[in-house]
């Protein structure tokens, strides 16, 4: 028997609320004019991005009247002569404010928070890591985000960084922060990950790896009444620790105090400024393995609880991996700054829509959601939500999504004896025509050498 759902069917029909969109109408003064409305329009920016389809694609969904729900009853979709050119469409999104895409994206993620499960605490945990995008290649982009160069030259594809920040009890994603990677003005992940602690909910909880172990980034999460779970470099635990190498199964309460170079790098940081926290060492064992942790932890807890929690910081690899790969958002599709922003907003979104079916069906199950795999839940959510928006009835609505949250819920992953490995190795690229040197003229042929 299954148990009730209200508040599952709650939550999904919160995913696309029409108030929200009136709320946002009524904020930004847009108007209401045409087909493609702005709920219409966001919402086809997220089917985009949960599908992996193309603009055409997504218009002839409005051609076939898809999704009742949002669209009204204009006079060529009650005739049946909706164009199926892309350009109003295309028109319409780019006038859209950015902040109408945050505001969207909020909202959803307020809603979705209470159905994330906890982790054996009373607060919420977070993994902070972080990434790049490649974008295509046009002189907007290539001006705001700047290809990669070495002693070989200039990189074709611009390349954009991105820090993220995801809950490790279900992988549902914080709005990003991101920035140019390359270039006069990069941004640093550490700058960007300052940015992302604005939007972590009170008294979160957050851990990260090596990259962001800097006195900077761990005073700017106490300040703002956030925990952490850290892992420092060799050296700099032992600068912390008073200049000697603390030794194994160290447990020692100390201060954390900015040195002369976190000084002269981020003068915001004020004189008095110090961390109160624990130094733990630890040496883990791991696939034939012996890893050396040097933990710095602001959270009174066991040394064995605090070495389990960052053991799960791997989640936020395999998080990265299902927005990457299995969404196909590792090169943006987009050619505008401003349209790379809302096209990784509607991604992240659709990837919190996917995260939120996968959680109502561990909870459904009685399972943990991470148990669940995000690429077989992703087919389910693919096929079942269309079905979902177009119910005529509650009891219908209620029906489809029993029926999605069972198949959603046989979606688990494989108990594996050991562990994959991926030999580094490529394919074999027979060079079989000449590299392009520059751009082709008028004509149509190469300036480059033959």
């Amino acid at each position: 028997n299954l148990p009730s759902c209200d508040s599952l069917q709650s939550m999904f029909l919160r995913l696309a609320p029409p108030q929200v969109f009136f709320q946002l109408k009524q904020k930004f003064g847009l108007p209401e004019q045409g087909i493609y409305t702005m709920p219409v329009t966001l919402w086809l920016m997220g089917w985009q991005a949960l599908n992996g389809t193309s603009t055409a694609e997504a218009v002839q969904q409005v051609v076939l009247g898809e999704p009742r729900q949002l669209l009204g009853a204009h006079k060529r979709l009650v005739e049946g002569t909706v164009s199926s050119n892309t350009g109003v469409y295309s028109v319409v999104r780019t006038a859209l404010p950015r902040a109408v895409f945050e505001q969207a994206f909020d909202q959803v993620f307020q809603q979705t928070l209470p159905m994330s499960p906890e982790t054996g605490l009373e607060r919420r945990v977070y993994l902070l890591d972080g990434s790049t995008l490649s974008l295509t290649h046009t002189p907007k982009l290539v001006k705001a985000f700047p290809p990669a160069r070495n002693r070989h030259g200039t990189s074709h594809w611009p390349i954009l960084r991105v820090v993220v920040a995801h809950s490790l009890a279900n992988g549902a994603a914080v709005l990003p922060q991101w920035g140019p990677m390359h270039g006069s003005k990069p941004v640093s992940e550490q700058s960007l990950a300052a940015a992302l602690l604005e939007r972590l909910p009170a008294q979160s909880i957050l851990i990260h790896d090596r990259n962001f172990g800097v006195f900077s980034h761990t005073w700017g999460a106490h300040r703002r009444g956030h925990d952490v779970i850290v892992r420092m470099t060799k050296a700099r635990a032992q600068r912390v620790y008073g200049g000697t190498l603390p030794k194994r199964n160290t447990d020692r309460s100390l201060i954390w105090t900015p040195s002369r170079d976190d000084r002269r790098k981020h003068r915001q940081i004020p004189a008095d400024a110090a961390v109160p926290g624990r130094l733990i060492v630890q040496h883990v064992r791991r696939y034939r393995q012996t890893i050396v942790l040097y933990l710095f932890t602001t959270l009174d807890l066991p040394v064995e609880k605090i070495v389990e929690l960052y053991g799960l910081r791997w989640h936020i690899e395999t998080d990265l991996r299902s927005i990457k790969q299995v969404l196909a958002m590792e090169q943006l599709r987009c050619k505008s700054p401003e349209m790379i922003a809302k096209e990784l907003i509607a991604g992240i979104l659709a990837y919190n829509l996917v995260r939120a079916v996968q959680t109502a069906a561990g909870a459904w199950r009685g399972v943990s959601c991470r148990l669940l795999s995000f690429a077989q839940v992703l087919a389910v959510t693919r096929a079942w939500l269309p079905r979902l928006l177009n119910a005529a009835s509650p009891e219908e609505f209620r029906e489809l999504l029993q029926r999605m949250l069972r198949a959603a819920a046989q979606c688990k992953l494989p108990k594996r004896k050991r562990r994959r490995r991926y030999p580094r190795e490529v394919w074999g690229r027979p060079r079989v025509f000449l590299r392009r040197k520059a751009a082709p003229t008028k004509g149509g042929r190469s300036r480059g050498k033959k």
